[in-house]
């Protein structure tokens, strides 16, 4: 008997530096990702984080605000988690942080994975989301001079949606 047909691998999308992404489970869309292949874990800004409860074996429930858009402090989005663990973080600068870790679904072009991905403060910062390496490994080819290659794969998604309303 033959052995069973296995699907060809999938060669890696190219994407660019920065790129357009959804985090659907916790009601973002269209949030503008920086692409840190230097970083090995994915990292989101929160406003503010309230546990709810005591924790339990998969996790401790919380209370995300989130602020996707740096330009924008009024739009403020709320989600409920499971934190999965706290992790040490180190950032670019050295400074080590104790995080809060959730696993979400990340949809960017045409993939649609679950990943890892830190809470902490980026108010500062420039990108509200860091798109470590972990998260693109396999999936992803990153064109270090190019950006928001995926911008016609979100256009589309967003029109059939539009179209199914």
């Amino acid at each position: 008997m033959p052995p069973p047909l296995t699907p060809a691998p999938q060669p890696p999308i190219r994407i660019g530096w920065k790129e357009y992404l959804d985090l659907p489970e916790l009601g973002l869309r269209r949030l503008k990702g920086k692409i840190d292949t230097g970083a090995r874990t994915s990292t989101l800004h929160v406003q503010d984080l309230v546990y709810l409860g005591s924790p339990a074996a998969g996790g401790q429930a919380a209370e995300v605000t989130l602020a996707p858009d740096r330009r924008d402090a009024t739009c403020l989005v709320t989600a409920r988690v499971r934190v999965l663990r706290q992790v040490l973080v180190t950032d670019s600068g050295g400074h080590r942080e104790l995080r809060p870790l959730i696993e979400t679904e990340l949809v960017l072009g045409p993939v649609r994975k679950r990943i890892l991905l830190t809470l902490t403060d980026r108010s500062g910062m420039l990108f509200r989301m860091i798109l470590g390496r972990k998260a693109v490994e396999g999936d992803f080819c990153v064109d270090p001079a190019a950006k928001y290659l995926l911008r016609s794969w979100h256009r589309r998604r967003v029109e059939l949606n539009r179209e199914r309303r």
